[in-house]
């Protein structure tokens, strides 16, 4: 069994392009054949000429490079055999990689988590899946999880697997679980983010300032200890800390994401004729219209009314609402999202004041022809007594995140144009009073609720919600506020850092580390050239080393990273 040197090597052996092996091998492991000892320093000239002569790029295994290495008797040369067969190189290499001669993605994935073993716990590939940020239940991952089932249910010991059955437990999933295991997600080091984001919450905890809503009775009922913060980035890396399970009612949260189905289902034009695009300066409850009376932008009640209206236009409420339902669940990727029919009703009872925004709105012909106001305001109690986790909020944040495509189903739930616009006016309209104050400081897209919830959007990385009862006097969440402060002072997610020159903050989505070890598997010359060539604008200098492992030979290329 071949065991490897360091988990550095082990991710970089992901990214080479293996094309053919070298000249002679006949071997049926996937390592070099056994090259005779040469001087470093030779090594390096040699290697250094193959990068600046273009002539040995089309002719890799020329006669310079032919003393180094041993033929086996009767091999034949890779060109030599392909002009004879007439066949291309790709249809040769998979040739090699059915025969066994190259190894499958399926075996690269195996000698990573076995690390030398010949059998695999699968409590050990389920840790080391953890830890890239995928789950278990992931919808993506679903055949590749009831094939592992089965496949246990059916082994000797019901524990471990050998490679052949790992193999058919993940060849359903292995471009995904590859690029997982190659840290290509968009946040690479998962595991030393989610340290730092534990962190944010743990200090965000012990603050007790604000109170818990109660102009509607069943919101007071919440207790003021409850704190949890949910993330799910745009490749579907999840993590949760606190109380991320219990229900809660999106109430504000729900305005972007209604905002959007209207104009997914209409379009800007058409949206825009009935309500603003402007932030109010005024509280988010005021009877109150801009010079065209209409609502200043759909995040304020009498926009969100209005918006209400725009959908389903025709249909029963019991219709429409079924139609907001079936999005939001496709936004969460099937993730919970009920209703809590006690806040329905407790809103209803005591919404006085939009009952009068909603008869002010009538007055000034605010609302399609044929509107009926009063089942618009039912729909509007309806909408904002919809229920998710913070789990589950996370994954709508991040299909906002994600450009209106759902990141653990793959699904396209909303259109980019819609994404654009719900995300703009987020920014400028999304947290009430505050909202020009979130966006100098946070600098994201957000939509706070009077439940205790933050909807954050980080376009194109992640999507957060955080939750927590007490509210400020804005009413925005003491602890949510807190929490996405502190988030942007330590990584560069504000829209206006520099991602390149801003040295005070951490950029998670680059990996960490001024060094890195790239492993070059079987390859033959051209291969190595094309891998340091296109490497070689990013790194200074280039020393070749030497493992052997059961009489063959590991070639580890340690590049130092040019200094910024």
């Amino acid at each position: 069994m071949l065991h490897f040197r360091c988990s550095t090597v082990l991710k970089e052996l992901f990214e080479v392009t293996l094309k053919r092996p070298l000249s002679g091998s006949r071997q049926k492991s996937w390592l070099p054949t056994r090259c005779s000892s040469v001087d470093a320093s030779l090594r390096l000239k040699v290697l250094h000429a193959t990068l600046h002569r273009p002539g040995l790029r089309t002719a890799p295994c020329a006669a310079p490079f032919r003393s180094y290495c041993t033929k086996t008797e009767g091999a034949v040369e890779p060109d030599e055999q392909l002009k004879k067969d007439g066949v291309s190189k790709e249809t040769s290499i998979d040739k090699r990689r059915n025969a066994g001669i190259l190894p499958s993605l399926e075996d690269l994935l195996f000698y990573t988590v076995a690390e030398g073993q010949e059998t695999i716990p699968a409590h050990k590939f389920l840790t080391a899946l953890k830890t890239t940020g995928l789950r278990s239940g992931d919808p993506r991952l679903k055949e590749c999880m009831d094939t592992l089932k089965e496949t246990l249910r059916n082994s000797s010991d019901g524990v471990t697997l050998d490679r052949h059955q790992f193999k058919k437990c993940v060849q359903s999933n292995i471009v995904l679980l590859t690029q997982a295991f190659r840290k290509k997600f968009v946040i690479p080091d998962f595991q030393s983010f989610t340290s730092h984001i534990d962190e944010l919450y743990e200090s965000a905890k012990p603050l007790n300032e604000g109170q818990v809503a109660d102009y509607i009775p069943q919101l007071a009922k919440f207790s003021p200890d409850l704190w949890a913060v949910s993330l799910c980035t745009v490749d579907g890396q999840r993590h949760t800390v606190g109380d991320t399970k219990v229900p809660f009612c999106l109430q504000s949260c729900v305005k972007p994401l209604k905002y959007a189905i209207a104009v997914h289902d209409h379009g800007t034009e058409y949206v825009h004729s009935f309500i603003g695009k402007e932030p109010s300066g005024l509280r988010f409850n005021k009877l109150f219209l801009d010079d065209d009376d209409k609502p200043h932008n759909p995040m304020v009640n009498a926009g969100a009314i209005v918006c209400t209206s725009l959908i389903e236009q025709g249909a029963s409420n019991a219709e429409r609402f079924d139609y907001v339902m079936n999005f939001l669940k496709r936004m969460a990727g099937n993730e919970y999202v009920g209703f809590s029919n006690a806040t329905f009703q407790s809103e209803r009872e005591s919404g006085d004041r939009n009952f009068a925004i909603g008869y002010y709105l009538k007055e000034k012909k605010c609302f399609p022809d044929g509107t009926d106001m009063t089942s618009v305001l039912d729909f509007y109690f309806q909408l904002c007594s919809i229920e998710v986790t913070c789990e589950s909020a996370s994954v709508m944040a991040a299909t906002l995140a994600n450009g209106g495509i759902c990141p653990i189903t793959g699904e396209r739930v909303l259109s980019p144009e819609a994404v654009r616009n719900t995300l703009s006016l987020m920014h400028s309209c999304g947290m009430y009073d505050f909202s020009g104050q979130f966006a100098f400081h946070v600098g994201l897209p957000a939509k706070s609720g009077v439940a205790g919830g933050i909807l954050l959007v980080v376009p194109n990385v992640m999507g957060i919600m955080c939750w927590s009862p007490p509210l400020d006097k804005m009413g925005n969440s003491v602890r949510g506020i807190q929490f996405c402060t502190d988030l942007v002072e330590l990584f560069n997610f504000h829209n206006y850092d520099n991602l390149k020159h801003f040295a005070k903050k951490h950029d998670p989505r680059r990996e960490g580390g001024d060094q890195r070890q790239f492993f070059f598997g079987p390859m033959d010359y051209e291969s190595l050239q094309q891998e340091l060539a296109l490497k070689a604008p990013l790194w200074k200098k280039v020393a070749p080393t030497e493992s052997h492992q059961d009489s063959s030979t590991t070639v580890v290329y340690r590049m130092d990273k040019v200094a910024e």
